[in-house]
C-alpha cells in the first residue's frame, strides 16, 4: 500500500515538473504572449482532485520556484498562485460537480486573478506599465483547460493516485 501513495506522489510532482519545464520553455515571439500557464493549471487540477494533500502550501513552493526560474522578485507569483489555489480549494467540491465549460470558464477567471495580481504587485514593487496582452494566456487557458483536465484525469486514473 505504501508503495502505491508513495508512486501516486511522484507521478504528481512529475507532472508539475512537466508544467514547469512547459511554463519556462521558449516559444517564438509571436506565440510566447498567448503562452498558457501550465503551472498554475496543473495545481488547479490537482488542488481540485486531492485538495488535502496538494494545496496552498504546495503552490506556494511552485510559486517560489517560477519566480526563481523567471528572475522576478521573489514571493510575487507564490502570493498570486497561493491566493488563486485557495479559491480552488475553497469550492473544490463545487467545482468538480460543474460542467466542463464551466469549470473552464472558472479556471480562466482565476487565472485571470493570477494575472492581474502579479501585475499589481509588480506594479508596487517597481514601476510597471499595463498592456492588455497580459490578459492573452487567458483565452488561452480557458481552451486548454479540458484537455489539462482530461489527460491528468486519465493518468491519476491509471496510476491509482490517491
Amino acid at each position: 500500500m505504501s508503495m502505491q501513495i508513495a508512486r501516486g506522489r511522484w507521478i504528481v510532482w512529475l507532472s508539475l515538473l512537466v508544467a514547469m519545464v512547459f511554463q519556462i520553455m521558449p516559444l517564438p515571439s509571436i506565440v510566447e504572449p498567448w503562452r498558457p500557464d501550465w503551472v498554475l493549471l496543473v495545481i488547479f487540477y490537482w488542488a481540485m482532485a486531492l485538495p488535502h494533500r496538494y494545496n496552498i502550501l504546495t503552490a506556494w513552493i511552485l510559486g517560489v520556484l517560477l519566480d526563481i526560474l523567471l528572475g522576478a522578485h521573489l514571493g510575487i507569483r507564490a502570493f498570486a498562485i497561493s491566493l488563486a489555489v485557495y479559491v480552488v480549494v475553497l469550492h473544490f467540491q463545487r467545482l468538480r460537480n460543474f460542467p466542463m465549460w464551466q469549470q473552464a470558464l472558472m479556471m480562466s477567471t482565476l487565472v485571470c486573478l493570477y494575472h492581474l495580481l502579479v501585475f499589481w504587485l509588480q506594479f508596487v514593487v517597481n514601476v510597471a506599465s499595463f498592456e492588455f496582452n497580459i490578459f492573452l494566456p487567458v483565452i488561452s487557458s480557458l481552451f486548454i483547460w479540458p484537455w489539462v483536465f482530461w489527460i491528468l484525469r486519465r493518468i491519476r486514473r491509471i496510476y491509482k493516485v490517491r
